[in-house]
């Protein structure tokens, strides 16, 4: 885990910095991912599973395809949660770890 508030990534073939609290949610590609950002996205060699380990706490797995910032999360409601204008599927098997992480931060 990074103490850190962002990280460097290597895109467009220069490095790139990214605030954590920045990124919205990643998107799979199979050996690749896209970092979405409020009015950026980003392309980036890595895998999913390779990235999840190195990523601050707020953010988890929520399907095979996607990770989340839970702290950028707007709304969920019928297995779907919202992030700005993107609409992403919560999958079965990462619910239950959605539901008790959303839980705790209910006033």
């Amino acid at each position: 885990m990074i103490d850190n508030k962002y990280t460097f990534i290597k895109a467009d073939r220069k490095l790139i910095k990214i605030y954590f609290n920045d990124i919205l949610f990643i998107k799979g590609l199979g050996n690749y991912v896209e970092i979405f950002t409020e009015n950026k996205k980003f392309i980036y060699y890595k895998s999913l599973k390779e990235l999840i380990d190195k990523l601050p706490d707020e953010f988890m797995r929520v399907h095979n395809s996607y990770i989340i910032n839970l702290t950028n999360v707007d709304s969920f409601e019928d297995n779907h949660l919202i992030i700005k204008e993107h609409k992403i599927s919560v999958a079965k098997s990462y619910k239950d770890c959605f539901i008790n992480s959303i839980e705790k931060l209910l006033l």
